[in-house]
């Protein structure tokens, strides 16, 4: 699970798909976190301590790669399947008014609850995810392919121990401006290298990727008329193409849209007390506006 003491105290509750690890700080309304695939709450350890002390942050270890105990066989690992299993989570730690913070392949998740399950959510903050029809987006699509097959998944995993190999942009190389620290690089990569339920688990959500949940998602966002932030990345790579930010903008009712510059699509990693402060002034100041 995600190691950084700094997202709080570690917990876990069941699912009918599963165990969900997931951090805990501070008292508040409640912020709840998601992740992309091959990460986990790390993502969010320095976003977490400059928002917990007002608000109840939330970090779950979603089941994308880097989590440590597998869902029980059958979890549908489509994109609406996910969104469901957020959605249980919600329900199972009897939170309402949530605010859902996320970045990745958890953003789309975040759209297809706001979509499919809006009824729990408050208010909504994207940070650059897969989107419309970026999904997955095209330097890590071979994911696809060698997460296929348990011979892909070993050489995948294997080849992911290399610090050189996670800074190409196949990998982790396009998601941010500097290295993620190797502690933070062992938590998101040892899994799929030392639990085979993991790895079983990868392969069903890659086997269940497609666009065509990410479009279905943004036709139904037009109905999703709570507050929404959308903090982008102003970045060079087309990882997350900006007009995307545009496009859920004009999507979505009530979106505010923020560029931020000098970072990679991993916002968190790159700028975070940038990212926790137009949180903080998207949850206060405009609250009160």
């Amino acid at each position: 699970m995600a190691i950084s003491a700094q997202l709080g105290a570690p917990r876990r509750t069941e699912l009918a798909a599963g165990p969900i690890e997931y951090r805990e700080r501070g008292t508040g309304a409640p912020v709840v976190f998601l992740h992309g695939i091959i990460a986990n709450g790390d993502v969010w350890r320095h976003v977490v301590p400059e928002l917990a002390g007002q608000y109840r942050c939330i970090t779950p270890d979603w089941p994308l790669g880097s989590h440590r105990l597998p869902m029980r066989a059958g979890t549908d690992f489509t994109l609406f399947g996910l969104a469901k299993l957020v959605n249980e989570f919600l329900g199972a730690l009897g939170l309402d008014d949530v605010v859902l913070v996320a970045n990745d392949t958890g953003g789309a998740i975040a759209q297809a609850v706001a979509a499919r399950h809006p009824d729990r959510l408050g208010r909504l903050v994207l940070t650059p995810c897969d989107a419309i029809g970026n999904f997955l987006p095209p330097p890590i699509k071979h994911l696809q392919v060698v997460g296929r097959t348990p011979t892909g998944l070993y050489l995948l995993a294997q080849g992911l121990r290399s610090r050189a190999v996670q800074r190409l942009p196949i990998a982790f190389g396009r998601l941010t401006e500097r290295p993620i620290p190797a502690e933070i690089m062992r938590s998101y990569t040892e899994p799929l290298r030392k639990h085979s339920g993991v790895r079983r688990d990868f392969a069903a959500l890659v086997r269940a990727i497609s666009s065509e949940f990410t479009q279905e998602a943004a036709r139904g966002l037009n109905a999703f008329h709570r507050p929404t932030l959308i903090a982008w990345a102003r970045e060079r790579r087309r990882f997350f193409p900006q007009e995307h930010a545009h496009r859920l903008a004009c999507i979505l009712p009530n979106a505010h849209l923020e560029v931020l510059e000098n970072t990679g699509p991993f916002i968190s990693e790159d700028q975070p007390v940038a990212l926790a402060r137009l949180i903080q002034d998207f949850l206060t100041v405009r609250a009160t506006a």
